[in-house]
């Protein structure tokens, strides 16, 4: 049987992905200040023009001897050797095969003292990242044989109480019934004299409100009939002369030739009509508005004197019916109490045999369903641990060629500086020099700087120029080196005369 190991839970698995998450970001971080520095040296980086032909190149190395002690190391002379670009950032990238550099002896003799440079290949540390194969745990799915328990359906006995009809002698109670004397309390009637109060009718004066009628003179709004002019629109009669058209016949007095047949016979007539268009006048009937004035009714308000009836207040003198309270004598019969002797119906208990019907607890046997627990073989899916090869960043140290160039003082000390004399170049005054920056070199024609470098022995490297690996691409970034003797300060420019 096979073992099943522990899940991971999801707040395990949440802790470990936000650890991810941190390293990656830390990563990130890394990578950006790397394209900060770089950004920053692009920037600070002066613009130089290098030399391209050979007499160019010494003025250069002697330019080089001159600053060759600039801030106590031998930077100066390594840059004006026109190896400038191939060791920025202490050797950065392996583009372009050997990287060329200078590499100045310190010493303090004039910068007049005459010698040669010489080249020497030596193999630089690198980092190179490689992929290299791992084993990473996983969990992968098997099936592990269980028993897991089920109900089987079965039948048991069990005794079921039931109940059973049986008869039983009981003594019952019951009422007979039977006469008792007793003593009734009855109403004997009897007269007795009371007085009671009468109320007597009498009547009171007293004084009554009343309304006695009275005048009162008011002014009341009258409105009177009054009529009042107005203008009224009416429409008048009138007449409009217009002129209509009228065809007349008018006749054309004397004799009117027609023409000729095809016989010659001359076709005339006398007396025609012909039709003319007058204009006739004619008189039409309209109706126009006018105004005519009117009296229309109206009313008018005004005050008139009347006299109005109203009621005033005022007492009068009358009788009222009252009562007067008096005591009249009066007999009353009353009843007083009596005893009477009666013979009223009552119960006696007896007891009285009797048999009842009972249900008496008997027990049957019965079979019931019932359910058994049984184990049944079963698979289940767990998941059991693996190892899945993966590959893993990581960095290989290599060593790449670089070319460095060394100073070597001739034996002869009392050789001086021949100046330009040694010049062998063709160019003349208009040779155009070729530009060490990338930005300015991409503008140049290819061939001709191909060529002026292997006149030169100058190799261009441009590993500063490299992409940034992002950080899904290098988790873990190569040891920064301690010391740089060949880095270059961002503010060097070349000496003057």
């Amino acid at each position: 049987m096979l073992r099943t190991k522990y899940l991971p839970t999801p707040r395990t698995a949440l802790a470990v992905l936000l650890q991810i998450v941190l390293a990656a970001g830390k990563a990130l971080e890394q990578t950006q200040q790397i394209q900060l520095q770089v950004q920053q040296q692009r920037q600070q980086q002066p613009q130089q023009v290098p030399y391209g032909t050979a007499a160019e190149k010494r003025l250069a190395d002697w330019n080089g001897d001159a600053g060759g002690h600039y801030g106590g190391d031998d930077y100066g002379g390594s840059l004006a050797g026109g190896d400038y670009g191939g060791d920025v950032g202490g050797g950065g990238g392996d583009v372009g095969g050997a990287i060329e550099e200078h590499h100045v002896q310190e010493h303090h003799d004039d910068h007049h003292d005459p010698g040669y440079w010489k080249k020497k290949m030596i193999w630089k540390p690198g980092w190179k990242k490689i992929w290299k194969p791992a084993q990473k745990q996983i969990w992968k799915p098997a099936w592990k044989k269980i028993w897991k328990p089920v109900w089987e359906p079965t039948k048991k006995a069990v005794w079921k109480e039931i109940q059973v009809p049986a008869w039983k002698k009981i003594w019952k109670p019951v009422w007979k019934e039977i006469q008792v004397p007793v003593w009734k309390e009855i109403q004997v009637p009897a007269w007795k004299k009371i007085w009671k109060p009468v109320w007597v009718p009498i009547k009171v004066p007293a004084w009554k409100e009343i309304q006695v009628p009275d005048w009162k003179k008011v002014w009341k709004p009258v409105w009177k009939e009054i009529q009042v002019p107005a203008w009224k629109e009416i429409q008048v009669p009138a007449w409009k002369k217009l002129w209509i058209p009228e065809w007349v016949k008018v006749g054309i007095p004397g004799e009117h030739y027609h023409g000729t047949d095809h016989h010659g016979w001359q076709y005339t007539s006398h007396d025609l009509w012909k039709k003319k268009l007058i204009w006739k006048p004619v008189w039409k009937k309209y109706w126009k508005p006018a105004k005519k004035q009117i009296w229309i009714p109206d009313k008018k308000l005004e005050w008139k004197e009347a006299w109005k009836q109203i009621w005033r207040p005022a007492k009068k003198q009358i009788w009222v019916e009252d009562k007067k309270l008096t005591w009249k004598e009066e007999w009353k019969q009353v009843w007083k109490p009596d005893k009477k002797l009666i013979w009223v119906p009552d119960k006696k208990l007896e007891w009285k045999e009797a048999w009842k019907q009972i249900w008496k607890t008997e027990k049957k046997l019965e079979w019931i369903p019932d359910k058994k627990l049984a184990w049944k073989e079963a698979w289940k899916q767990i998941w059991v641990p693996a190892w899945k090869e993966i590959w893993v960043p990581a960095w290989k140290k290599i060593w790449k060629p670089v070319w460095i160039s060394e100073w070597f003082p001739n034996e002869d000390h009392h050789h001086h500086h021949q100046g330009w004399a040694d010049r062998k170049d063709s160019q003349g005054q208009n040779a155009q020099p070729v530009p060490l920056s990338p930005e300015f070199a991409g503008n140049q024609n290819k061939s001709e700087q191909q060529r002026l470098v292997e006149r030169n022995q100058v190799r261009w490297n441009r590993s500063f120029e490299g992409d940034v690996k992002s950080p899904a691409e290098s988790l873990l970034p190569p040891p920064v080196p301690t010391s740089n003797q060949n880095a270059a300060p961002s503010n060097f420019t070349f000496r003057t005369r």
